[in-house]
């Protein structure tokens, strides 16, 4: 299969390159996350050679607010790198941003927590109510 920057790739590539995919498109990213997440990509990609580094994506990380050891960038791409390049491209990124969005909790957690410590329902919670949850969790 002839790629548009003329090349080839072969039939384990292709294969590759439809799982990720499909695992992508089983994430549910909307259009801005997939626009944002291009940019970024593009943003990062200092030398422009359509991958991100371990440097390069710490980088990334730390614009989002996360302060990830070298070990950790290392396990993420690890993770993501099925062609074992040491570096991600952006179908790979993709995977990545998912892998973290995924581990980060929701709204609707968040609401959940919440419940659980607004025990009278007031739409606030008071130290006697967490002093009540912390005790029943043996805290």
């Amino acid at each position: 299969m002839l790629q548009p920057d003329g090349v080839v790739l072969s039939n384990a590539d292709r294969m590759r390159i439809e799982k990720q995919k499909l695992e992508i498109k089983r994430m549910r990213l909307t259009k801005e996350q997939l626009e944002l997440f291009r940019d970024t990509f593009v943003i990062f990609d200092k030398d422009g050679d359509g991958t991100i580094d371990t440097k390069e994506l710490s980088t990334v990380l730390k614009s989002m607010g996360y302060n990830p050891t070298i070990e950790e960038i290392r396990d993420m791409v690890d993770q993501v790198d099925n062609d074992a390049s040491g570096s991600i491209e952006f179908l790979e990124f993709l995977l990545l941003m998912g892998n973290i969005m995924r581990d980060q909790p929701s709204e609707a957690d968040l609401r959940d927590v919440f419940t659980v410590f607004d025990k009278d329902r007031s739409g606030f919670v008071s130290s006697s109510e967490i002093k009540l949850v912390m005790g029943q969790l043996g805290l």
